[in-house]
Order: structure tokens, then sequence, then C-alpha cells
């Protein structure tokens, strides 16, 4: 089987990554993928379990800010095309503990940048760097602001989003500075299949099937923009593809939904998929807590330089990935029940 293009996808055991590498194998099977993932907590081996084995495919557990490594998995795997996922991302735990935010979102892109600087002046220019980021580096709307877009000034307002935004002008930097070919994509809340049970939809899903409380930060009026995880895969395709070096594209779902909204929307769906629940209606356990340090109000997305420049939209609805999140928890026991098993989540 001849191999088109060689990519290596950092934090590929990941959610988002997973997913990626799971959409990217099956509509590019004749492309080489290599995963580099130092499989954290929120890193799961069997994430990759329907790609592992495939004559092009290889994962290599390893840290992004290992510099030796990386030089080495670009040349002999001569690597085009480099995604890099991998990011320390839990807001809770940045505040907790920022350490390990400011060595992986910073000094682990500043360490892939400098080992594909090095690398790129093999490639063809068709090679690609795509730094993949988030709407939280825009800080905080209110609620009659326009959603964020590509030229919206930075605003961090936690740790995470602050390593975060100095990634992002990490790689915009050794664009301008390098002529690396950068392309950087900031995206809005993903949901989906294969989501660490520590982030608010696939939480509330285990917490609701175990009869635990449901706990909803402050008033529950945070407003977040929702995007269905495959989409997000789709977006980054696109990107690749066609995306121009140099440019920034912002990715979201057009789900403006209120914290305490999806909530009350994945009891129902609960209630409905699931009849004997420990607890019966859901919405019973739901439970108003503290809220957490500079927690931001609103966040929305305007997508539409995407839409218009690379021919992107989404393609689910928030009600359908809704409802096929819930379904995938209900059905894929046999995944989150070790992890909970191994870890405390609350």
């Amino acid at each position: 089987m001849s191999i088109i293009n060689c990519l290596l996808i950092t934090g590929g055991a990941g959610f988002i990554g997973s997913n990626f590498v799971r959409h990217w194998c099956k509509t590019h099977p004749s492309d080489r993928v290599v995963v580099l993932d130092a499989l954290t907590y929120a890193g799961n081996r069997q994430n990759l379990a329907e790609v592992e084995g495939g004559e092009n495919f290889r994962f290599v557990r390893g840290n992004i800010c290992d510099r030796a490594l990386v030089d080495t998995l670009l040349q002999e795997e001569r690597i085009d095309t480099l995604v890099h996922f991998a990011a320390e991302s839990h807001v809770d735990r940045s505040i907790i503990a920022p350490d390990a935010f400011i060595q992986t979102n910073l000094i682990g892109t500043y360490t892939l940048l400098e080992a594909f600087r090095n690398h790129y002046k093999t490639l063809s220019p068709t090679a690609r760097f795509i730094h993949v980021s988030t709407d939280e580096v825009f800080g905080s709307l209110n609620p009659e602001d326009p959603p964020f877009n590509e030229s919206t000034p930075y605003a961090p307002n936690s740790p995470y989003s602050a390593s975060k935004a100095g990634s992002d002008h990490l790689a915009r930097a050794y664009f301008h500075t390098y002529q690396l070919p950068v392309i950087i994509t900031n995206c809005s809340n993903n949901y989906g299949p294969y989501h660490f049970p520590e982030k608010l939809i696939p939480l509330i899903c285990v917490n609701i099937l175990q009869g635990k409380p449901l706990p909803v930060y402050g008033d529950g009026q945070n407003v977040r923009d929702w995007l269905y995880v495959w989409d997000h895969c789709r977006a980054i395709e696109a990107v690749i593809n066609r995306g121009n070096p140099g440019e920034t594209y912002a990715i979201g779902g057009n789900n403006q939904v209120k914290n305490i909204d999806l909530v009350k929307t994945l009891c129902a769906l609960m209630d409905e998929l699931a009849p004997d629940l420990p607890v019966h209606p859901s919405e019973q356990l739901i439970e108003f807590v503290k809220d957490r340090p500079g927690h931001d109000r609103r966040y929305a997305i305007d997508s539409s330089k995407l839409q218009q420049e690379l021919g992107w939209s989404p393609s689910v609805t928030f009600e359908e990935g809704l409802r096929k999140t819930v379904q995938w928890y209900l059905e894929r026991r046999d995944w989150w029940e070790p992890l909970l098993a191994r870890r405390s989540i609350s």
C-alpha cells in the first residue's frame, strides 16, 4: 500500500486526539499515522483499539518535551504533517497545580516547533504544523458581545487558558520569524465518545448512572458553545488539506447553551434511555456548588471564515450529538468504569 502523507499526532490517545486518529485512519487509509502520547491520566491506549495493528499505524509512548525522541520520530518516520493536540486541558486542575500546564502547553509546544523547524528543511512545501488550541484564550464574553473570531484580542483568565495563549503566540511567531508552515485553530467546547469523565457532559452521564450528585458551578448560567467532536475532526481535516500557513481558523458549533440547561437536557435523555436509573427523575441529583475562581461567563465562536474559505460546516446537530453521546456512555461501561475504579473523579 503506497503512503501519501506521514502524520505525527501528539496527544493522540486523548479525547479529541483519538477521535481524530480514528477519523483520519478511516478516511485516509493509505497515510502513515504515528501517535505520540505520554499516557497521563487522560490518555488511554484503549481509545486507539480500532486502529492498533494497522500496517500504517504506530503508537509511541513519550513526552512532547523529549526533544531527542521528537527529532527521532520526525526523521525516521519522515513526518510531513504534525497535528498537535497534546495539552493539559482541565481548568480546575490548572488552578490547583499549574506547573504541568506550563511545562506541557508552553515548553512542550516550543520543543515541537523547534524540532519541526529543524526537520522542515528537508520537506516539501505542502508540509504543515497544525496547532490545535481553544476558544478559552479569548477570555469571557458578556451576554451582548458578538462571538469570538480570528481577530478577537487574547484575554485568558485561568492558568490553563494562559498557557494555551502562550503556545498560540509561539506558534504564530514561528511562522512569521522562520516561515514555518504553522496553522492555528481555536475550537469551542467539544463533546462525544471517549471524553474523560471529569469534564461536564461525561461527568453528568456517569454520575446519573451511579446515583451521585450532579455538581453545577455557581448559578449555572455560564454559557458554552458546543461542537460534536467528529465535526471538529472534519474541521482539522479541512485545515490540513486546504488551510493556508500563517492563518488562524476559529471552529465552533453555534450551540450556545447555559450549563444548567445542558445538565437538565442530559437528565431528560438519561431518564428516557436508561429507565432503571438509581434515582429517577435524575434532575433530583442536581446540586449547585461554589463557583470556581475566575470562571468565564460565556464563550461563543464565529466560524464563518472556516465555512467560507474551506467549505466546512457542522454536520451533527446538538440534539443528535447529545443523544449519540449519552447512548455511548450507556453502552460503554467497559470503558469508563475502569477509569473510575483507578482514579477518584468527582
